[in-house]
This record gives C-alpha cells, sequence and structure tokens, in this order.
C-alpha cells in the first residue's frame, strides 16, 4: 500500500510539471503539482474505500492528475 501512495506521488507531480511545461495548463509549476497530487490522493483514497478505478494503480494516478488539473482551475476562474 506504501510504496502505491508514493508512486502516486511521484506520477502525480510529473504529470503536474509536464502539462505546465507543455503549455496545457498555465497554472505556474508549482501551483499545478499540488493541484495533481490532491486530485490523485483523493482519487486513490476513494479506490481504497469504494474498490473502483480504471485499472492500474499508475492509470489512476495520471487520470486522476488530469482530471483535477481540468476541474480545479477552470472552477475557481471567472
Amino acid at each position: 500500500m506504501f510504496p502505491t501512495l508514493i508512486g502516486t506521488v511521484v506520477i502525480a507531480g510529473l504529470v503536474g510539471y509536464l502539462c505546465e511545461k507543455s503549455g496545457f495548463t498555465h497554472n505556474g509549476i508549482l501551483q499545478s503539482i499540488i493541484i495533481c497530487i490532491g486530485g490523485a490522493f483523493l482519487f486513490y483514497f476513494v479506490r481504497l474505500m469504494f474498490g473502483f478505478g480504471f485499472g492500474s494503480p499508475g492509470l489512476n494516478a495520471i487520470v486522476s492528475s488530469i482530471g483535477a488539473l481540468i476541474i480545479v482551475p477552470f472552477h475557481w476562474r471567472k
């Protein structure tokens, strides 16, 4: 369980960094990484509690990180 959690954080951080560097988002590098890690944590614990996901933990981390980057910034912008 613990290595999966650490892997989720690492993958989410990489997704946040790559999305910011590629121009997919314009939040700032640190902000994108924080958003991605938060989304990945949330989905990781939802998967533990309810048992549904997209397959492998790595795929869950990638999809949840991108989903958090899409949902969070657009929700707070006017």
